[in-house]
């Protein structure tokens, strides 16, 4: 892959971060994007990568300025799509911060890379457009053909579920009308050793456990994931051609309850809540859920080993004694 010009947009978050990464070290030429050129925080760590000096090129992108992603992806043959908001605390406009920027994003980004003849667009999407799915059958596993229900985070007022939904719905849409060709990933709750300065959502629920929350996130668990993992996913179905449709990126479905009581075991210094074994009534156990990328040949970190790299993490990075 030496020479070869990728884009990844959302590159100073918690997978993109890794992503450009493993991309660097295979040899790819990455242009990352980032929403503020002149905040530290979004590009200080991206350009101490190693790798960066030689491969890493920093874009400022706005996903409502179709002028500015065309400017992103221009020389390249790929792009990665994470970007997407994801705001931290009370929604005050669902329309304004959350669904016209991950679904009008979305369309921008995949018009942009039909019209500059890229050859494949990865665009990660979420376990949050598979669950919550409060009707699915309860003697089926969820995967690759469920869908989060609409009305049921209508009602309940989960607008970042929902923006998921529609900006993947969005984005196999205008595919299909473009002839672009994209592969969709749809990670669990991804974890381990952090490299943006910021704390990111998903590590932040390992930090509450350990100061003993006992919120249970039944609307969303399905399982965890290594963020690892999830980098070397993006690059297996970027450069699988072969790779078509969702991928649900998680080894076994498990419930809350058992990534809760694995981390008090691991950890039985922290006041880590006991919940009950069956925290998400109708959400059916099983292994090998992530079948598709193990054909592939991902191998998927175990749980144990994944909430070891994310509590070390915490603590090198200041936020557990």
């Amino acid at each position: 892959m030496k020479g070869e010009a990728v884009c990844v947009t959302g590159a100073s978050g918690f997978i993109g971060s890794w992503l450009v990464q493993l991309l660097l070290d295979r040899g790819y030429t990455v242009h990352a994007t980032v929403q503020d050129l002149n905040d530290e925080k979004e590009t200080g760590h991206l350009k101490a990568l190693e790798g960066a000096d030689e491969g890493l090129k920093l874009f400022q992108m706005d996903l409502l300025d179709y002028d500015s992603i065309v400017a992103a992806l221009k020389g390249t043959s790929g792009v990665f799509h994470l970007a997407s908001p994801n705001v931290i605390g009370q929604v005050v406009d669902p329309e304004k911060e959350l669904l016209e920027p991950a679904i009008k994003g979305t369309k921008n980004v995949i018009t942009a890379a039909k019209e500059l003849g890229l050859q494949r667009a990865v665009v990660t999407s979420s376990i949050s457009s598979i669950v919550p799915s409060p009707n699915w059958p309860a003697d089926v596993p969820k995967g690759e053909d469920c869908w989060t229900d609409e009305d049921y985070c209508r009602s309940q007022g989960l607008w970042y579920p929902l923006s998921k939904t529609w900006a993947e719905k969005a984005a196999w849409e205008v595919a299909k009308e473009k002839d672009m060709d994209i592969v969709v990933i749809n990670p669990a709750t991804v974890l381990g050793p952090i490299l943006p300065p910021i704390l990111n959502s998903s590590v932040a629920v390992v930090l509450a456990l350990l100061k003993g929350s006992s919120e249970t996130y039944e609307n969303f668990y399905i399982g965890c994931v290594h963020v690892k993992d999830v980098a070397n996913a993006h690059i297996l179905l970027y450069e699988n051609k072969s790779a078509k449709g969702r991928h649900l990126c998680t080894k076994d479905i498990t419930h809350f309850g058992d990534f809760a009581a694995k981390v008090a075991e691991l950890y039985p210094d922290y006041n880590v809540p006991r919940f009950p074994k069956d925290t998400q009534p109708g959400l059916l156990r099983t292994e090998n859920a992530g079948k598709k990328l193990m054909e592939l040949g991902l191998n998927f970190t175990p749980m144990e080993q994944i909430v070891k790299d994310t509590v070390e993490s915490l603590k090198a990075r200041g936020y557990l004694s």
